[in-house]
Parts: C-alpha cells; sequence; structure tokens
C-alpha cells in the first residue's frame, strides 16, 4: 500500500497561488493546484456555443495538417516538444497511453498551470480540444458518482463508503465527487468512514492524488474533518483474475460500494478485458451497484487526433457498440453524457 503521508519536498514552488485553491507535491517537487469543480478556478467550462466553435476550428486546424508531409508533421511534434513538457508527453505516449500526471495537467486548464514548468506552448496544448474533452470528462463523471451516491448514502446512514478506481492515476474524479457531495449534502459524509482504492500499474499519479487528498481534508480545506483515505494498489486489467484476491478484507460486503474508470478501462481496454473486469466486479460486489466510465467517441473528433500521429491505443466505439458490452457482462447502461470525445457513462448492476 502505498504511504502517501511521506511525500518528497518542494522543488518548483507555485508562486502565484489562487485563494481558496490547496495544493500538492509531486514525486519530483513541484507544486501543482488541487482540481476542486466547486471552486470558480476549475468549475467554470465553456458553455455549449463555445465548445461547437472550438470543435470547427480543431477540425480545420487537423484538415489543413493532415495535407503536410508526415515527415515535416513529425519534424514539428519533435521541435515542440522540445519546448513543452506536455507535448513531450504526448510525442512520448504514442502506441501507449498518456500518464496520469500528465493527463491532470491537461485538466488544470491553461490558466492554472504554473510558471515554474509550463510555458506559452503549454498552455495552447492545455486549451485544446482534447483537453478541453478531458475537463469535462473529469466534470461528468464526478457529478454522476455524487448524483448516484446520495440516495445510497441517505438509505445507509453511517456505513462506510469504498471507491474502487480502476486506472485512475490521482483519482481526481472520485475525489472531485466527494468534493461535491461535500459543498450540496455535507450530512452524508457525517461519521462516515470513505476508502478510495487506486487500481493501477503506475503509483505515480496515485502518490500525488493522496498528497491532494490530504491537502483537502487538511484544516481549512473543503473536505476539513472528512474521514477519507486512499490508497494504491498494483492491478493490471489484463488480469482481472487477481481482482478478487486483492479485495479481500476490503469489506465490499459492509460497505457502499462505488466503482470509477476516468480515461482508463474502457477506452484502453479492449472488448474482452472490458467483459471480464466487469464480471469480475459484478462477482465481487453487491448487488445495487454502479460504476462510471469514459468511453473513446468513434467520430470525427476521435479521427482527426488519431490522424495527427499522436496516436494513443484507445478503442473508439460506438454506444450501440458498448453497450452490448456491457449487456454480455451482466451490467445494464443506466446513464449517458455525451462529451465531445468520448460518452461518459454510468452503469449498474441488476
Amino acid at each position: 500500500m502505498l504511504q502517501t503521508r511521506e511525500g518528497p519536498s518542494a522543488r518548483v514552488v507555485e508562486r502565484n497561488k489562487r485563494p481558496g485553491v490547496c495544493y500538492a507535491l509531486t514525486e519530483n517537487g513541484i507544486e501543482l493546484p488541487v482540481i476542486d469543480l466547486t471552486h470558480p478556478a476549475f468549475g467554470d467550462l465553456p458553455d455549449r456555443a463555445a465548445q461547437e466553435q472550438a470543435v470547427r476550428e480543431y477540425l480545420e486546424t487537423m484538415a489543413r495538417a493532415s495535407r503536410t508531409p508526415s515527415v515535416l508533421r513529425d519534424l514539428a511534434v519533435w521541435l515542440m516538444s522540445r519546448r513543452s513538457l506536455l507535448m513531450r508527453a504526448i510525442r512520448d505516449s504514442g502506441g501507449s497511453y498518456l500518464s496520469g500526471l500528465s493527463t491532470y495537467l491537461l485538466k488544470l486548464g491553461p490558466e492554472n498551470l504554473g510558471a515554474g514548468y509550463a510555458g506559452r506552448l503549454d498552455r495552447v496544448v492545455a486549451a485544446s480540444v482534447p483537453a478541453l474533452s478531458a475537463r469535462l470528462r473529469l466534470r461528468n463523471m464526478a457529478n454522476l458518482t455524487a448524483e448516484a451516491l446520495v440516495p445510497r448514502l441517505q438509505a445507509r446512514a453511517g456505513q462506510p463508503l469504498r471507491v474502487l478506481n480502476i486506472g485512475g492515476g490521482p483519482a481526481m474524479d472520485s475525489i472531485n465527487a466527494l468534493l461535491l457531495l461535500c459543498r450540496d449534502h455535507r450530512p452524508l459524509l457525517d461519521g462516515r468512514s470513505v476508502h478510495v482504492y487506486v487500481l493501477d500499474v503506475d503509483p505515480t499519479g496515485v502518490a500525488f492524488g493522496g498528497r491532494a487528498l490530504e491537502a483537502l481534508c487538511a484544516e481549512g480545506g473543503p473536505l476539513q474533518n472528512v474521514d477519507a483515505t486512499l490508497a494504491y494498489h498494483r492491478y493490471d486489467w489484463t488480469e482481472s483474475r487477481a481482482l478478487a484476491s486483492l479485495a479481500d478484507g476490503w469489506g465490499l460486503e459492509h460497505a457502499i460500494v462505488a466503482g470509477s474508470s476516468e480515461g482508463g478501462l474502457f477506452e484502453y481496454g479492449g472488448d474482452e478485458t472490458v467483459i471480464a473486469n466487469l464480471e469480475a466486479l459484478r462477482r465481487l460486489v453487491p448487488a445495487g451497484v454502479f460504476v462510471v466510465g469514459s468511453v473513446t467517441r468513434d467520430g470525427p473528433l476521435t479521427r482527426a487526433a488519431h490522424a495527427s500521429g499522436l496516436r494513443q491505443t484507445t478503442h473508439p466505439r460506438s454506444l450501440e457498440g458498448f453497450t452490448a458490452l456491457v449487456t454480455r457482462a451482466g451490467w445494464t447502461l443506466d446513464r449517458v453524457v455525451d462529451n465531445l470525445m468520448t460518452f461518459d457513462v454510468r452503469l449498474r448492476t441488476p
């Protein structure tokens, strides 16, 4: 289990802190703001008209780029990567996945990136349509989780809450669900222990998530006096049979259980991997449990992003195709929220 209370020392301090925003350190000592969707610094997102305009401009830019010889596109990416940590992370993730912390930086938005580690080009990347979609995705995941938890918490006062976050990195969707609950339904968290289990192959993002949660729960933080902890457990979703033994002793049968996989299993997992994990979860958790997650849309934005040469190994799907997978695994599609590049969904067991 990851010990989150012994963290690194500060190397790059944020000198322009925003009032009411908490801060936490990454493993290499960079101080980052903690995303809090209840704070105006993170809660204000472009309206539908602005989103549609951004999509049109993005598709036009990608269309022009597609007419450029690939050798020149590759050279441009290489040059930009030398000047931007975000471009470098995206380039290096080709054929794999973007790390939890790199995705976290995209979700901060251009105005919240610090001068000590980000430059002008990083802010351009953070303002792009894929980054905007990631920010919308985080909001949708947190809202879908909090919305489903309210009636469950109301019905079972004092019962512990356990959240299983698969491939979650810093688990900001789960943490922000707690922030939304604390803002709108604070009494539902009083006298209740909350534990977030982050099941991932990379502990780096989880370590930051642990320190972020501690900062939020500290005196003066928006989660002050909430009994919430976060722990890392190594889990490879291609080995779903390990889930049952991993969860032994978590007491899920006596708790309110929620599942989550933002930008994880449903985007990067193949069909059989998704089914195997959903089946394993269904066997593990009580009836009536829900899971939220994001599904890469099979649409023009995703195809344009893949054609740019900066490819991640997501599995674009139609909503009908994903619904068929869910049904095969014994789950029901409960709610769908449209996003620019994803379907953000909530599933439930019968």
